[in-house]
């Protein structure tokens, strides 16, 4: 067992997972990332560079990936706004990147020390158009982890960019945790399998055809973009249920209002009253099975989340229960609260 920071885990799971480049620029409370990639990465053969701004870093990663490299990045909030053309481009390309987003209060420049779920939905659209795009959701310091040597085996299945959305209290606290150690690299397959076309020979960020060449061709629009989303047909939604399956009230949550979510589930058990938690590890592809299964038997849904509603709409559209979203800002409320928030409304 050792002490560590969620940053610190997730700068090891990117090195274990093969990371070899890393392009960014500094921004709270990402940094710890930055800084660990830049002490260790060279020391295994990998690039560290600093670039002038969030548009050049993401710019940086995608096109060291097309050179063959298995890329990330990480950034926060403002960040990850100036990031998202870029995530079109990686989208459209079929372009394996890793992006961290460690989320903090906002809009704008917020609260740069303060936490945040206000992200999530920006994370799936950020970016214009239609694109498919995976989003996990690390809850612990061991998820930073492993999310994150997921977050590149998944990138490089489906050559897709993959978004893993922390959020500050997650990145910064430290956990007692068992992780491999530091240089255990992983294997998988580090090579884009372009599943849309194995025969192209051009990158654009056009609608294009099979070969990579651009194209105005509606049929062929339609055509790339169904294949796109075709592509993650048997994706496998991450996600992880605790508790009872028949419980009067299912949680359903994300990153650290897992932590409240899984507190407040306990208090209820001890007044007597059955609860579960379904933790969502990836967030995109939306889990729907999953919500519909575990919420069919529960007389109420329960969505804490650390923004004004969001996620609670994607709950909304696929249960056929009461759904109650919680809203609170800028740190975790104590699972009494919640607790009591809910039992007005059983």
């Amino acid at each position: 067992m050792e002490l560590i920071q969620g940053n610190e885990a997730a700068v090891r799971g990117a090195i274990n997972a093969g990371c070899n480049f890393f392009a960014g620029y500094p921004i709270t409370p990402s940094s710890e990332i930055a800084h660990g990639m830049a002490e260790l990465l060279p020391k295994f053969g990998g690039v560290f560079i600093q670039m002038e701004d969030e548009i050049a870093s993401i710019s940086a990663v995608i096109g060291a990936s097309m050179a063959g490299a298995v890329a990330m990045t990480a950034t926060s909030g403002p960040g990850f706004s100036l990031m998202q053309e870029g995530m079109g481009y990686a989208a459209i390309t079929e372009s394996p990147v890793v992006i961290f987003n460690v989320m903090r209060a906002g809009p704008s420049t917020g609260i740069p020390t303060a936490p945040s779920q206000g992200d999530a939905m920006q994370a799936r659209y950020g970016s214009h158009g239609d694109y498919p795009i995976v989003v996990l959701a690390p809850a612990s310091v061991k998820d930073m982890y492993y999310l994150t040597v997921e977050a590149f085996k998944i990138a490089f299945r489906f050559s897709t960019p993959v978004i893993v959305l922390s959020d500050e209290i997650v990145g910064h606290m430290r956990e007692s945790v068992a992780l491999p150690p530091l240089g255990e690299i992983e294997s998988y397959e580090k090579r884009a399998k372009n599943l849309i076309d194995g025969r192209r020979r051009h990158r654009t960020g056009l609608v294009h055809t099979e070969n990579g060449l651009p194209t105005t061709d509606l049929e062929e629009y339609e055509k790339l973009l169904r294949l796109l989303f075709a592509k993650f047909d048997d994706f496998r939604p991450m996600v992880r249920f605790e508790g009872e399956e028949s419980g009067e009230v299912l949680f359903v949550a994300y990153g650290s209002s897992y932590r409240l979510a899984k507190s407040s589930a306990k208090l209820f058990a001890e007044k007597g009253v059955s609860a579960g938690v379904l933790k969502l590890e990836s967030l995109f592809p939306f889990p729907e099975d999953a919500v519909r299964k575990y919420s069919k038997n529960a007389e109420l849904v329960v969505v804490p989340e650390m923004n004004a509603g969001q996620v609670v709409k994607e709950v909304e559209r696929v249960c056929c229960c009461r759904v109650k979203g919680v809203s609170y800002f800028g740190s975790l409320i104590l699972p009494e609260k919640l607790v009591e928030i809910v039992e007005g409304e059983l």
